[in-house]
């Protein structure tokens, strides 16, 4: 005869282990899994892959300014050259014409502000400087070697990115990686990861804090939308790396292919990457939809336990 088994009881319940990333330290302010970042992006160009953020007009810029702090920014980005090779060629002198002028009023406007560029020009860079620039925006992967160097003597932080091997404003074609493992699905990430890692080795050699040095996958930069989504889902892999993790996800193209939706239509697709990515160790975002996004990263945060709730919880003494 049988003996009926005696129901195991519930396991036990251990506190999640979430990846987590060093703070990100820029003009005197931390970031970090429990204060994350929104990095609200101003577009000084005409050809903005979205409508929504093209201003070209200084008047426009500094409004967008002003209403993304109002709505949480926390660094602001500015760029004078659209990135894809959609659009009319920039020299150095004009995109100094159009970054120029904002920086100076952004500082006068808002001193305590972190400002970033976004740039792969060393010479904009060191111009830029001149008004205090925090950040150095490097999408396009040390494209010029001498623009770490100027983010370390200014004092700059610098964001180390991953584009494949691309020069500025190239679009994805056919892209493929492989590597000494195979041409599997996770050799785009492998590559990520070994880029990253070597970028922001050589950010630190060259006299950049590690505390101001950001990493950021940069998709669809090098990628087609099947490498992106595989690199977002593996966001733990790069906050193991051992610096805060950038996510600029705002409005991409993976979200609109993934979607079937045009730029205007991919608020929600982005907010959606957003709560993942902040789920997986991301800590600063970068995105024109800046109170969407800063509701969202606070409240993954909250439920990640890294922050309280803003208010009092119901029902609790």
């Amino acid at each position: 005869m049988t003996t009926p088994s005696t129901p195991a009881g519930p396991a036990p319940v251990h506190p999640p282990e979430l990846p987590r990333t060093p703070p990100l330290r820029l003009r005197g302010r931390t970031f970090d899994a429990a204060r994350p970042a929104v990095m609200a992006i101003i577009n000084r160009t005409p050809d903005s892959f979205w409508g929504g953020n093209r201003h070209a007009a200084l008047d426009s810029a500094l409004e967008a300014l002003r209403g993304a702090v109002a709505a949480g920014a926390d660094i602001v980005d500015v760029g004078g050259v659209r990135a894809g090779q959609e659009g009319e060629v920039v020299d150095a002198a004009e995109e100094l014409r159009r970054v120029m002028p904002f920086l100076e009023a952004a500082r006068g406007e808002f001193p305590e502000l972190v400002l970033s560029l976004d740039t792969w020009r060393s010479e904009v860079a060191r111009e830029a400087a001149t008004v205090g620039l925090d950040l150095v925006n490097d999408t396009w992967a040390g494209h010029d070697p001498a623009l770490v160097h100027v983010a370390a003597a200014t004092g700059a932080g610098m964001v180390v990115s991953h584009t494949g091997g691309l020069p500025p404003r190239t679009d994805p074609v056919a892209v493929r990686y492989a590597d000494a493992e195979g041409e599997d699905e996770l050799a785009v990430v492998r590559d990520v990861l070994r880029v990253l890692a070597a970028g922001a080795a050589a950010a630190v050699e060259a006299g950049v804090p590690a505390e101001r040095v950001l990493i950021d996958p940069t998709l669809d930069f090098g990628k087609t939308t099947r490498h992106s989504l595989t690199v977002l889902r593996h966001t733990g892999d790069l906050a193991a790396l051992g610096y805060p993790v950038l996510q600029a996800l705002s409005r991409k193209d993976f979200v609109g292919e993934t979607l079937d939706l045009g730029p205007d239509d991919r608020l929600e697709g982005t907010l959606a990457a957003t709560a993942v990515a902040a789920w997986l160790g991301a800590t600063v975002f970068r995105a024109h939809d800046v109170r969407a996004t800063r509701r969202v990263v606070d409240m993954v945060a909250t439920i990640r336990g890294d922050r309280p709730p803003r208010l009092a919880v119901r029902g609790e003494p």
